[in-house]
Order: structure tokens, then sequence, then C-alpha cells
């Protein structure tokens, strides 16, 4: 198989685990779903990457270039440890054994414990074949006999996450977790604005023959924020941001340690 894999932002300490790895269909999904939660890990002190499948070539705004330099410069923003592109082809995202496999080489290079990975279902093909092989590359992971390398041929050893949640695209489903991103919100936003090609951004010339798309016009934009104060206030905060737990239920040994924040609503 090809490595077309591009590695954007370079981890400062290699072969040490991340905390959470972030998986996308495209760059700009975990920004535009999970980029609060993100900065907020990131602000937390935990190692946090984001591994994009495609290089969003197929999109109608902007270059694949382009869209690789966006990427690197919202990694920034956030803070990530490392960001990387498989180069997968956009649009044809399936379940198949060499996509599982590029998958399956970048979970075991950065060992995470919790990842995030597309919606189970959404208007965008890619976004739910993207869940899909992230849910099956995840579980081939952790196979022994299934053997793969680094680039310089280093073996790698398995490996499966402890906790696989699923980030709310744009279709609804009820969710396990939301997380209060209300003090990382302004930069939530500035790292969605450093796709300047995709989102509404007044200081972006499109190409004459780069349309409007869904998420280029500025109601989009407003939809993203009213749907995070929803579901902020919830749970009590002005911003939230749902996912789903995929292997429910959530097992617990110290339950006041889960629930020791006082309930904001009663």
């Amino acid at each position: 198989m090809e490595d077309r894999r591009v590695v954007l932002i370079e981890d400062a300490e290699p072969g040490r685990p991340l905390d959470v790895l972030a998986l996308a269909a495209h760059p700009d999904d975990v920004e535009l779903c999970a980029g609060g939660t993100v900065c907020l890990l990131a602000r937390q002190g935990y190692r946090v990457g984001i591994v994009d499948f495609t290089r969003g070539e197929l999109g109608s705004r902007g270059t694949p270039e382009g869209r690789l330099q966006e990427a690197t410069e919202a990694g920034r923003i956030i803070g990530l440890t490392v960001r990387e592109n498989l180069g997968l082809p956009d649009g044809r995202l399936e379940d198949t054994w060499e996509q599982r496999l590029a998958v399956v080489q970048a979970v075991r290079r950065y060992r995470p414990h919790i990842v995030l990975i597309n919606a189970p279902e959404c208007r965008h093909p890619d976004h739910g074949a993207a869940a899909r092989l992230a849910a099956s590359a995840l579980f081939l992971a952790g196979l022994r006999r299934i053997e793969t390398f680094e680039p310089d041929g280093t073996p790698q050893e398995p490996w499966r996450p402890h906790h696989v949640l699923h980030y709310m695209q744009a279709v609804p489903f009820e969710p396990t977790f939301v997380v209060d991103v209300t003090e990382v919100w302004e930069q939530r936003i500035q790292a969605l604005l450093a796709f300047r090609s995709q989102f509404y951004n007044p200081e972006y010339e499109p190409a004459e023959d780069e349309p409007e798309t869904f998420v280029s016009n500025p109601e989009f934009f407003r939809w993203i924020e009213a749907r995070a104060r929803s579901y902020g206030y919830m749970i009590g905060a002005t911003y939230g941001e749902p996912f789903l737990y995929r292997h429910g239920p959530v097992g617990v040994r110290d339950l006041m340690a889960v629930l020791r924040h006082e309930k904001p609503y009663r």
C-alpha cells in the first residue's frame, strides 16, 4: 500500500501515547463538530492529536494543498500535539482492508486512550463511511496477528483504545455526554475560521468557479452557534458539544468522582 500520509504537526515527543485522538473524514470535521472539546483538552494539558483521512479534494471550494495549510494553522490554534493526513480518497472512503490498515497504523502509532470519530449518520456519505471505517480499524488495531509497520520498517505493537465516542454532525442523536466548552469558545471559533476556504469568512475571496456551499454561508455559522447554545443550556453552560459513547453503558467504579460537580439546574 502506497504511503500517502502527510504529517502536518510534528509530535515533540514521538513514541509517547496520546491521551485523545480525533479521527475525521475531512480536514475541518473535528474543528466543526468537536473543536471546543479538543481545545479544552489541550488547554487542560492532555496530549491531543487529529488524523484526517482525506485531503478533501472533492470539495467545491479551496484546494487540497490549501486545506492542508488551513488544517495546520487550525491545529496550532488548538494546541495539538500532532496532526497527520492519511491521503485516502475523498468521496471514496470505504471499509476496505487497505483503508483499514492505514487507520490501524495511525492508531498503533499514537496509542490513544480516547478516540473521537465521525457521526454514525450524516448528510455527507463520507462521514458515515469514516465512522464505519474507524470502528473496524479500532477493533483490528488490537489484534496481534495483524502486522503493521512504521514508515521506517519498525513493527508496530497492537493497541485498542479504551473509549470511543462519536461527535455530532448534521444529523442529531441523543448524546451520552455534553462537554462544556464555554471557556474555549472563542478559541474554537478561531480554529474553525482557519479554514478560510470552507466556512463563511468575509476576508476570503472565492474564485469565480467556487460556489456558496452548505457550510460557507453565514446562516450555517449561526446554526453551529445556536446548536452549541442549545446543548450548553441543557447542562447549565453557555456552549456545549454533544457526543455519543459507542460501546455503552459507561462503567463506573467511583460514582461520587463521576458526579462530583453540582447540577446547575434542579
